[in-house]
């Protein structure tokens, strides 16, 4: 039983009848109030009229019986300080070594999630404004299955649309017959190019073509339809490529296009429920009551939008999986149009949880990424070139491509994990590749010194066994069997850098215990139950960094 079990047990022999799932307990502060405090007695006298102190202290004397705790106080107007016995630490460490993925509780069996992420055009090649989406959903993703949850990770690709039109007809007549043959996404990203400037041109008679060759697609015809298959073959194979370089799978890649026929069935639902009304010759859903303008549903010429479109992949996705909650992770510029549909969802019908995970923009080296500004990145080149400056570090110390590849990749990865979603970022590669401070590479070689470090002790101890007792080494225990509570916040949180945080901040304590108390050089017991604190940081190091999708290399 964990500490917030045990103290909302207390609250509820305290003060029997009410309801106590609140209560949290939390690490504490300042060391100088204890290992933990929680300060639910304030909320709840507050509720029942009764002095906050004295509630506490109510709480405070149903928590002496418990033999957890070495010390519980209550402080100013009702705050409990609570410091755990070294046998509670002890025991718990060891159970945390033995239980399955380190005490990460399975609050997620039985139910299932939906993730919808990374989401780029087919037809394109992925660039550096793909990797937020990409690697943010990919953590959210991995630690919901930590949890338990049956996670459906769904690719929503951009492959439909004017631009297919414009492509059909570049393909036919812009490209060699070698370049058709050999057909790649780069290939495709240069004919859409060119097909679009000459639709700008001043007669005008390319772009009617290009219209014609999408009412074509649209209308299902076999030649247009076959090469528009063949486009979105090439680029989930490109798009597939970079996944395997920064360890992302998708169960579905379900664009647009999957969802084309619901669409008027969804518009006339609104239709007849009175949620969609004309306007100016387009149906519209006003919202405007709820300070979220007007959603268009069907235009003044017939097409459809993404309000649309998402609409009816919610009512796919609800009606195939039944799913608990259903994520998106996209830029915040997106955040009124998820505000929109989300309610439109709502008037519907859905009770789904619908949840919009929004992040903020990324400029590199102080500028905006932009194709204007000549900066946009292919993601190929970014991933290769990390992979090269990390071999400029790693192969002084004898590593091998496969260790800068880690090093390189990892190191992109957390540079985005490590601040909350919603925070906008400034790629720098001095930062995201430096061995000090918070970063990926310092977190992997706080792992690679740890198996080090139990490589010359001649392994792990067998038997995980427990005395911590110096100050240092009680910080560090106290850190790891926070380790579950920072899954479970990250999860919560929809942050990744939640769990990024507490990796670092556990690094650091490992050091600090590291720096100021003997390990190999100690006397049994002490040596052994010391070696197994520093092959718990390893482990749980090892999951924490896997969960956000990073390596963690024995040897730098």
């Amino acid at each position: 039983m964990d500490l917030t079990e045990i103290v909302r047990g207390a609250f509820a022999g305290a003060f029997p009848g009410e309801d106590h799932s609140a209560v949290r307990v939390v690490p504490a502060t300042d060391p100088k109030f204890g290992d933990y405090q929680c300060n639910d007695a304030l909320k709840l006298a507050k509720r029942l009229r009764r002095n906050p102190r004295e509630a506490a202290q109510k709480v405070a004397a149903a928590l002496a019986g418990e033999g957890v705790f070495d010390k519980v106080e209550v402080a100013g107007p009702g705050f409990l300080n609570l410091t755990v016995s070294p046998t509670w630490l002890n025991e718990r460490l060891a159970a945390l070594a033995a239980a399955p993925k380190f005490g990460i509780p399975q609050t997620g069996a039985g139910k299932r999630v939906v993730i919808d992420y990374s989401s780029p055009n087919a037809a394109k090649q992925m660039h550096i404004g793909h990797i937020r989406s990409t690697v943010i959903g990919g953590a959210i993703d991995r630690i919901f299955r930590a949890l338990g949850y049956d996670v459906i990770a769904d690719n929503h690709l951009g492959d439909w649309g004017t631009q297919f039109g414009i492509l059909i007809k570049g393909y036919r007549e812009l490209l060699t017959d070698d370049e058709r043959a050999n057909l790649t996404v780069a290939t495709l990203e240069k004919c859409y190019v060119l097909s679009a400037a000459k639709a700008k041109e001043e007669d005008g008679l390319w772009r009617e073509e290009c219209k014609r060759e999408l009412v074509k697609l649209q209308q299902g015809d076999a030649d247009n339809l076959a090469l528009w298959k063949r486009f979105i073959e090439i680029s989930i194979g490109e798009f597939e490529r970079m996944y395997a370089k920064l360890g992302v799978k998708f169960d579905t890649y379900r664009g647009e296009s999957y969802y084309n026929e619901m669409m008027p069935g969804v518009v006339e639902e609104l239709v007849k429920a009175g949620l969609a009304v004309e306007s100016e010759g387009a149906l519209v859903v006003n919202l405007e009551s709820e300070k979220l303008g007007v959603a268009i549903v069907r235009k003044s010429d017939g097409g459809y939008n993404y309000t649309t479109s998402d609409l009816a992949c919610v009512k796919s996705r609800v009606a195939e999986y039944a799913p608990e909650r259903i994520i998106y992770v996209t830029d915040a510029r997106q955040q009124l149009h998820f505000r929109q549909w989300f309610s439109i969802a709502a008037k519907m019908g859905c009770t789904t949880t619908l949840v919009h995970v929004p992040f903020g923009l990324m400029s590199f080296q102080g500028k905006a990424i932009s194709t204007r500004e000549g900066n946009l990145i292919r993601l190929d080149e970014l991933l290769a070139e990390a992979k090269r400056r990390a071999l400029d570090i790693v192969k002084e110390r004898g590593g091998d491509e496969r260790l800068a590849e880690q090093i390189g990749y990892g190191a992109v990865k957390y540079s985005d994990l490590s601040h909350d979603p919603i925070t906008d970022i400034d790629f720098s590669w001095d930062k995201a590749l430096a061995l000090e401070g918070n970063s990926g590479p310092y977190l992997q070689y706080a792992h690679a010194r740890v198996r080090s470090l139990l490589a010359k002790a001649g392994g792990a101890p067998a038997e995980r066994a427990f005395a911590v007792a110096e100050p240092s080494e009680r910080r560090l225990a106290l850190q790891l069997v926070e380790f579950p509570g920072a899954v479970v916040r990250a999860a919560e949180a929809y942050k990744p850098s939640v769990l990024a945080d507490y990796l670092f901040q556990t690094a650091q304590l490992y050091s600090s215990f590291y720096q100021s108390t003997p390990v190999l050089k100690s006397e049994e017991p002490t040596r052994s139950s010391r070696l197994a604190l520093c092959a718990l940081f390893g482990d749980i190091l090892r999951l924490g960094l896997s969960l956000l999708g990073i390596e963690s290399p024995d040897h730098i």
